[in-house]
């Protein structure tokens, strides 16, 4: 169960007010609130047209039929004025249409840009616990909705609720009984709409889980296609994206069935009021003379105080589905950031080469749900106490899961310790403003991450500001002008989805020119000349002398020859450094250090052994 899972479902969290749910997503939109009271003045004149009609053909049909014959004078004046109301009406509502389409996506922008942006505030921890479809969804169909119950329920709300109110007074003033016939209507109404509500919006907000499942994955085979094709997986993973989207679609059709009995139930109930009022109108024309046009008016009028009813089934429908997408965004609103911005409070880092010192730092990862301060699960680092100088080259080794990575993140902060403190420059990185960090700490991934577009623009990601003869030269100073001369569009060369267009090595050499252009201070690698070539590993490591000269460097090592150049070299085993020295040191000591490094020299020698 992931972190927004269990938000969802605590006791008590179907039952929300939905109206309080509104009201904070329009608290977030304050685009919504200006002109708002202009807004409702044309919503205003918008209904006031519609209830002129059915007075008009009252008075023509009392007032413009005489025993002499049609008075067409009278009857011209009455149309006159219906055609006046038709066009105050049709103004009004197209201009009320154009204001809150520009003024909801205005403001519906603004959520998304809000939760983007909280999205990436979220540490790694979170991000990795959550199914990035859902992630994605938040901003994209979650907001959608949201936008059409803005620009089509919301409005039809609004225009819909001042019809049938005008329409109620208007059949207030012209007859109390066929008033009263029609307000006993009322309270089955009411009922029928609480009772279907209630289930839509359980319905409305399964759906809107089910998409961003759904959506999660339909990504997953997308990216992984070349691996689902390597395996022949293709059938399993067509099964799985099956379940999501035949999930998705029965939830949609027991939303859609609830929904279409809430309109089947309000035909129903109008239906009965018309018929009602008909046999009501017709006793009261015989017995207490109320004249026929006042019945045909209110049957107009009926029908205008009806049509919002009969219509309200599917504005709770869009009402219910806005509310569940509301809901969604203010999930991932209301989650505090485990690894928080200081933001103007903060300070920055001062000037000059970076050291690094942790003090009995301990991290435990969370178990799924729950939060960081909370977590009880693995202890990936516990009571490490060291320090590195600045402009010294550390490397860092230990077996698979002893805690190296742990640490490489917890120095970038990219996640914070569970216990201790990690100081850079003498301060406490839970104090340095993100600017300032991520402007003189730079981690380099294994995996060269890479975004769609060029060369170019993959470089310029390491400094936004840099030009094109800042690039070329970052690639000239990693003696890599050779590399970028083999491309036939040089910087200009797209490098695909996620780097794809590329190979592992180069994705790497292009992740080391922008880490060269940002030019930190305190540069973090997670072993950039793994899986790659010989001829590229060249290049690399001669990219890598020139890049780590100079700076404070901490170098994940998988292939210890990385250890064996390196100033000093921490090992860690089962979240604790157990060994620190200089390679030859280390290796004399015996230890972890020795046993890792006859495992990869043995690797290494069966390695070269097999290419001969």
């Amino acid at each position: 169960m992931t972190a927004l899972q269990d938000r969802k479902e605590r006791p008590g969290r179907s039952k929300v007010d939905a109206w309080r749910t509104m009201r904070r997503g329009l608290g977030l939109s304050p685009e919504l609130r200006r002109g708002l009271v202009f807004t409702l003045v044309l919503a205003l004149f918008a209904t006031a047209g519609r209830v002129i009609i059915p007075v008009a053909i009252q008075q023509v049909l009392d007032g413009g039929l005489t025993d002499a014959g049609v008075d067409m004078g009278f009857v011209g004046l009455m149309m006159g004025l219906s055609l006046l109301a038709v066009l105050i009406t049709a103004s009004a509502t197209g201009l009320m249409h154009l204001r809150l389409a520009r003024v909801s996506e205005a403001a519906l922008s603004g959520i998304r840009i809000r939760a983007f942006r909280h999205i990436h505030d979220l540490s790694m921890l979170h991000q990795a616990a959550e199914q990035r479809g859902v992630l994605v969804a938040r901003v994209t169909t979650d907001v959608d909705q949201i936008s059409r119950f803005m620009q089509w329920a919301g409005l039809m709300i609004i225009v819909n609720f001042g019809q049938a109110l005008m329409a109620v007074v208007v059949m207030a003033l012209y007859s109390w009984p066929l008033f009263l016939t029609v307000m006993a209507s009322l309270p089955l109404i009411v009922i029928a709409i609480r009772w279907f509500q209630s289930r839509l919006a359980v319905a409305y907000l399964t759906v809107r889980e089910k998409v961003g499942f759904m959506l999660g994955a339909l990504a997953e085979v997308v990216v992984g296609a070349p691996v689902i094709r390597a395996y022949g997986i293709e059938d399993r993973m067509r099964a799985k994206l099956a379940r999501a989207i035949e999930e998705h679609r029965s939830s949609a059709s027991r939303a859609g069935g609830i929904s279409s009995g809430l309109t089947g139930v309000s035909e129903m109930i109008t239906s009965s009021v018309i018929a009602a009022v008909v046999v009501v109108g017709a006793v009261l024309v015989v017995d207490s003379g109320t004249s026929i046009g006042t019945v045909v008016a209110f049957l107009f009028l009926v029908q205008l105080f009806i049509q919002p009813v009969q219509m309200f089934g599917e504005a709770v429908n869009e009402a219910q589905t806005a509310v569940a997408g509301w809901r969604r965004v203010l999930d991932v609103l209301d989650i505090h950031p485990d690894v928080a911005d200081p933001g103007p409070e903060g300070v920055d880092l001062p000037g000059g080469p970076l050291g690094v010192r942790l003090e009995n730092v301990s991290f435990r990862y969370p178990t799924p749900g729950q939060k960081a301060h909370e977590a009880s699960g693995v202890m990936a680092l516990e009571g490490v106490n060291t320090e590195i100088d600045p402009r010294t080259h550390v490397a860092v080794v230990g077996e698979t899961g002893s805690g190296k990575t742990t640490f490489a993140k917890l120095v970038a902060r990219l996640m914070d310790p569970t216990a201790g403190r990690v100081m850079l420059g003498g301060v406490d990185a839970s104090r340095i403003r993100f600017d300032s960090l991520r402007a003189r700490v730079v981690m380099v991934p294994q995996d060269g991450m890479l975004f769609r577009g060029s060369i170019l623009d993959n470089v310029q990601m390491g400094r936004p500001g840099a030009d094109r003869a800042e690039v070329e030269r970052a690639f000239s100073r990693l003696g890599l002008e050779g590399w970028l001369a083999e491309l036939n569009l040089g910087l200009e060369t797209q490098v695909g989805e996620r780097g794809s267009s590329l190979s592992v090595g180069e994705r790497q050499l292009v992740t080391l020119a922008r880490a060269a252009i940002a030019d930190p201070d305190l540069l973090i690698l997670d072993e950039a000349t793994s899986a790659v070539d010989p001829f590229t590993e060249v290049r690399i490591s001669r990219a890598l002398e020139e890049l780590t000269a100079g700076r404070t460097v901490i170098t994940i090592a998988h292939r210890l020859s990385t250890a064996e150049n390196a100033d000093r070299v921490l090992v860690y085993d089962l979240g604790r450094v157990v060994q620190d020295g200089v390679h030859q040191d280390l290796l004399a000591e015996g230890g972890v250090y020795g046993r890792l490094y006859q495992a990869w020299e043995r690797g290494t020698s069966e390695t070269a052994a097999r290419s001969g």
